[in-house]
């Protein structure tokens, strides 16, 4: 069976999940939705993987969703749309809420859903000429269950542009949106260091981190949440990383996870 996507975890835990449909430009349908969940779940899982980078074989990191895909999704009924569209929405949260660090590569286009899988990416780089574009309504649909990822990573006043223009933007745009961390000829160059730093730092503490930043990021700061904070670093603290991590640093060595 042809597949979609790659799977590679070397043995410093980077997992590098690459789309791999070339010739039509990454353009995902629901076998390639598919396969993206099953290797997400592999990453979460596999007791090596620490950082996961998310990137695509060829010419644009996806052209978002499969022109024979969208003209079958057009000859369901709405029942099967839901049960169509929930996959979707499954692969962002699961990227979303995916327990190690996430980088995306983007270069050349990526339209419609891809940019909410860039969105959903902790870090997302791009090359100077990558480009961008919330498509939908140019057919006469909306980005609806990417929106809101693509709203938290943009705002709402540049979302309200792009999503209701549809123009593309390039990567310096998408920069200044927030939608892009890093702009950068060599996009492994400048993941490098990047990685480097992600792979010092305490696996757990790193995991505790990104359900902190879920859980309070968006939240009025009330008491419930000034609680769950320190709820959370009394955890940690009290941790066996933790223990271990603050005795490194006292007794200015290296931490067991950041010596091999």
């Amino acid at each position: 069976m042809t597949e979609f996507t790659t799977l590679d975890i070397a043995e410093n835990g980077v997992a590098r999940l690459t789309m791999n449909r070339p010739d039509v430009h990454n353009a995902f349908n629901d076998a390639m939705i598919a396969e993206l969940l099953q290797k997400l779940a592999q990453v979460d899982q596999h007791p090596r993987a620490r950082v996961l980078v998310l990137q695509a074989n060829g010419k644009s990191f996806s052209a978002g969703a499969d022109l024979n895909w969208m003209r079958s999704m057009a000859e369901k009924d709405r029942a099967e749309n839901v049960a169509d569209a929930s996959q979707l929405s499954l692969l962002m949260q699961r990227l979303d809420e995916l327990s190690k660090p996430t980088f995306c590569l983007v270069q050349g286009a990526a339209f419609g859903g891809a940019v909410g899988l860039a969105a959903c990416c902790d870090i997302a780089l791009a090359t100077p000429r990558a480009s961008f574009c919330l498509s939908e309504v140019k057919i006469g649909l909306i980005p609806a269950v990417i929106s809101p990822y693509v709203i938290r990573a943009m705002g709402v006043r540049q979302a309200r542009r792009y999503m209701l223009t549809a123009e593309r933007f390039d990567a310096e745009t998408a920069r200044a949106c927030g939608l892009i961390h890093t702009v950068a000829d060599d996009l492994e160059e400048a993941l490098a260091p990047l990685l480097d730093a992600i792979l010092a730092n305490g696996p757990a503490a790193l995991q505790a981190c990104k359900t902190l930043i879920a859980q309070v990021g968006l939240q009025p700061i009330t008491a419930t949440v000034r609680q769950t904070t320190i709820e959370h670093i009394a955890d940690i603290r009290v941790s066996a990383e933790g223990q271990e991590g603050l005795a490194a640093f006292l007794e200015k060595r290296s931490a067991n996870w950041s010596r091999g």
